[in-house]
């Protein structure tokens, strides 16, 4: 499962034609939770036959709320959480059934960064000695080597040359943040998966990393799966964006055509949450009805049917397929269709129309 490292300078995105970086085909992802009072175990299906696939040189973004699985998603695509059916292709090889010795490289060549970078990081380790630790691991380069490295990392994320001997409590959020950053490209990888990374740091600092990020990706090449809540975010980062609820993909398509014409209901009501910050403009009515079912419970049919405004008998018991849009993206909705003469005939009006 060898492959070529990632070159410094190398433009974003990929030549026509070559094979995409990650394929995920119908991966699904179950957990067994014991219920009170039953003797047997129920199964939670976090993620239930998604399809993605991530290009190189780009950004994927992943949006939904919390419990529609796109955490799990993302770990079980780098193997850390165990998949139970399904396909994950990276790099031309097989993931999922890779033996020791490829999962060796998988690792290596694929990286994490965590929402809570003081979580992710050991608090009794000097930030030279947890960026270096990759190094260690994978054996890159030599002992005489690797301290340069090392520093050429932590001025490649912005900090400063004195970085290296302090301890992470001793950064502020956005610098630990960095810290994880400069961790995950260590070992020179070809994807990091980017789980919630600015969602615990101040808007200002917000911004900064994600410019960080784009720059990384300039000089490097690295695609990232980004995942996220905030639609704005993603909508900055992302060349592409999947939209999951409840374990499944509800629709996916080009970021500058989903944001502005969305198609499912869901994510109509995502986009229509979505702050704006523009004080002439009032907030639309909420689209969103009630709380996100519990994945022990999914609804029959259309799973989001139970929120959904404009729901008919046939959503309640069919269970809705991708089909493609003539944008080039693709929606599971029986009515995506008909929505806009609904809401032009007294329904909710549905942004992005």
């Amino acid at each position: 499962m060898s492959a070529p490292r990632a070159v410094p300078g190398a433009p974003p995105g990929a030549p026509p034609g070559a094979s995409p970086l990650v394929e995920v085909s119908d991966l699904v992802v179950n957990y067994r939770v014991r219920v009170r009072g039953a003797r047997s175990h129920a199964v939670v299906r976090a993620v239930d036959g998604v399809s993605l696939t991530v290009g190189r040189g780009v950004t994927v973004g992943l949006v939904g709320e919390s419990g529609s699985g796109k955490s799990t998603l993302g770990r079980a695509l780098l193997r850390l959480t165990p998949a139970a059916g399904g396909a994950v292709t990276f790099e031309g090889h097989e993931v999922l059934s890779a033996g020791r010795g490829s999962l060796r490289v998988l690792r290596q060549r694929a990286q994490l960064v965590f929402q809570n970078p003081i979580g992710s990081l050991n608090g009794r380790m000097r930030v030279g000695s947890i960026v270096r630790e990759p190094l260690d691991i994978q054996r890159i380069g030599d002992r005489a080597s690797r301290p340069q490295r090392v520093r050429e990392l932590l001025d490649q994320v912005g900090l400063p040359a004195g970085a290296e001997h302090r301890y992470p409590h001793e950064l502020s959020g956005g610098q630990q943040q960095r810290v994880a950053l400069a961790r995950a490209l260590a070992p020179a990888p070809s994807l990091i998966v980017c789980d919630e990374p600015v969602a615990a740091l101040d808007v200002s600092v917000q911004a900064q990393v994600l410019e960080l990020l784009k720059e990384v990706q300039r000089a490097t090449g690295v695609s990232y799966l980004f995942i996220a809540h905030d639609l704005n975010v993603v909508r900055h980062l992302a060349r592409e964006t999947y939209v999951m609820y409840l374990g499944a993909v509800v629709e996916r398509g080009a970021s500058s055509s989903l944001f502005e014409r969305p198609r499912h209901p869901y994510t109509q009501g995502l986009v229509a949450a979505t702050p704006v910050a523009d004080p002439a403009r009032s907030s639309p009515p909420p689209l969103l009805r009630g709380e996100i079912p519990s994945p022990m419970d999914v609804p029959a049919g259309c799973r989001f049917h139970t929120r959904c405004p404009f729901a008919r008998d046939r959503c309640r018991t069919e269970v809705p397929v991708l089909a493609p849009t003539p944008d080039g993206g693709a929606v599971a909705c029986h009515l995506w269709e008909e929505l806009p003469r609904a809401a032009a005939s007294g329904g909710t009006l549905l942004s992005g129309r």
